[in-house]
């Protein structure tokens, strides 16, 4: 045991670190130093992604932990605001409206501030007792969005947890265990034909590693075959799934995309539905970026039939601009909710107060100590109200919209999909390539970004069709216009020039 003195000049250590007004001078700091960082991203100006070397990075960040500790108020607040500067000036720039990349949104700032007071107050949510107020947040959401997405109040459930990947895996969890009766204690039974997953054919690569965790193996994941706008062919479906009855094979589930992550294709889920309930198969909708569309009057269409499905997921960090991770999981049948999970925990779960599991949270997910993830959802929504969601919906698909058009009126420009919302693909084929091979046009597009992005001038992802790669352009900052998509095209034709020049 330490000696009295020690502890107590661990305690005087310690005491700084918690100090309240310290917290105030360090929060002004970083308050103002984040608002000039928005300031200038949201301008457009500055470089998108500061690009440095991954060894230049970490460099600077071993760097940083090797400093020496400083001790008055004024000297941590002064180096809080040269840290927090060091991943500003490093970083990606999401909010400026030249970030075209990712399903990664320029959120909304204020929910920043609400996330915040959940990492300050560090409230995890395992049982209600924790976070109280961030449990009651996180149901509020379920049941809106749940109602949103066309499920009947009250016969529903739902929850967040950490991420589009692990709330598909626990849905298709939750199938597995639905149809094998004793798998949560026995395993994936060994005897008969290996159990299939049915998945859409460009289905997030999330669906096929939620496979092999489920122990079902990522080779039984069955591509349902896609029509010529890349959704599941419903005919097709229903000849895969007759052929596996008739074989005997054990269907876990079938996948469905609102949207698929290439093109942001959307399923006729009312097609799927029809042929799942035929088969008697459990469906479920990976919506993590297009649930969002059941906010717009005008896209809200493209969601028809997904109250169907058994599970679906939805982002909302991705179409609801909150910052990540934020990611809900909804089944059409409440009795579903702890299906995915059945183990005991004496020492977090009260048996005396049993009523309260229900909003326990550690039952129904893979985590245990979960952040809480709903508050910036929660405080957006509660201050902005939800015309905000249809707002951002509504301007982002209408720029995408308008991307692909300048895109098909330009001849050097070649555009891949008709989009849906706000996802497009496309290449830049100058007229010297017109006539190339597949390899020299694919690897083209890959240094062409390549330049581009280390520029700082844009920020937009590579992708493939048909094996080919290409460019892709995710409209994620509502405040990106029709001018910085002009400027884009004019880029990737100057870039495209000097590279085409040097080869």
């Amino acid at each position: 045991m330490s000696p009295p003195d020690s502890l107590a000049a661990a305690r005087a250590r310690i005491a700084p670190a918690y100090d309240a007004g310290l917290f105030r001078d360090s929060g002004h700091a970083v308050s103002d130093a984040l608002a000039d960082h928005l300031a200038e991203s949201l301008s457009g100006e500055g470089p998108v992604l500061n690009w440095n070397a991954p060894a230049d990075n970490i460099a600077a960040a071993t760097a940083a932990l090797r400093g020496e500790p400083v001790g008055s108020n004024d000297e941590v607040a002064d180096r809080v605001r040269g840290l927090v500067g060091e991943i500003l000036k490093r970083g990606q720039n999401l909010h400026s409206p030249r970030y075209i990349g990712h399903q990664v949104p320029a959120s909304v700032p204020i929910a920043g501030l609400f996330d915040a007071v959940g990492s300050v107050t560090n409230q995890p949510m395992a049982i209600y007792e924790m976070g109280p107020f961030a449990s009651a947040a996180e149901e509020a959401c379920v049941a809106a969005l749940g109602e949103k997405l066309g499920f009947d109040a009250g016969s529903f459930a739902g929850f967040v947890t950490h991420g589009g990947s692990l709330a598909n895996t626990t849905c298709l969890l939750t199938a597995r265990n639905v149809l094998f009766k004793k798998c949560w204690e026995e395993g994936v039974p060994r005897s008969g034909p290996q159990p299939v997953l049915v998945a859409h054919g460009e289905s997030h690569y999330c669906i096929a590693r939620s496979a092999g965790l489920l122990g079902l193996g990522t080779r039984n994941v069955i591509k349902a075959e896609l029509n010529d706008r890349r959704q599941i062919d419903p005919s097709a479906l229903d000849e895969t799934l007759t052929r596996l009855r008739a074989e005997g094979v054990p269907i876990v589930a079938v996948a469905a995309g609102a949207c698929a992550t290439p093109i942001g294709a959307f399923d006729d889920l009312n097609a799927v539905a029809d042929v799942c309930e035929k088969h008697g198969v459990w469906m479920h909708v990976d919506a993590a970026h297009g649930g969002a569309a059941a906010f717009s009057p005008t896209h809200k269409h493209l969601l028809d039939g997904v109250e169907r499905a058994d599970s679906v997921i939805w982002d909302a960090h991705k179409m609801l601009f909150v910052p990540a991770l934020c990611a809900f999981v909804f089944y059409k049948n409440r009795e579903h909710r702890f299906e995915a999970f059945r183990q005991d925990a004496p020492y977090l779960f009260d048996p005396s107060d049993p009523g309260l599991a229900e909003h326990d949270s550690g039952m129904k997910t893979l985590e245990c100590t979960k952040r809480a993830a709903a508050l910036g959802l929660w405080g957006t929504w509660a201050t902005f109200g939800e015309q905000l969601f249809t707002d951002l919906v509504d301007v982002t698909f209408a720029l995408t919209r308008s991307l692909y058009e300048k895109l098909n009126a330009a001849a050097d420009f070649e555009p891949l999909n008709d989009p849906q919302c706000n996802i497009v693909a496309f290449r830049y084929v100058p007229a010297c390539l017109r006539d190339a091979n597949d390899a020299t046009l694919g690897r083209f597009q890959q240094d062409l970004r390549r330049d581009l992005v280390r520029s700082g001038r844009f920020y937009i992802v590579p992708t493939a069709k048909d094996g080919v790669p290409a460019l892709r352009c995710t409209v994620m900052n509502p405040l990106t216009t029709e001018a910085h998509l002009d400027e884009l095209l004019n880029e990737l034709r100057t870039r495209g020039r000097a590279l085409s020049e040097r080869r």
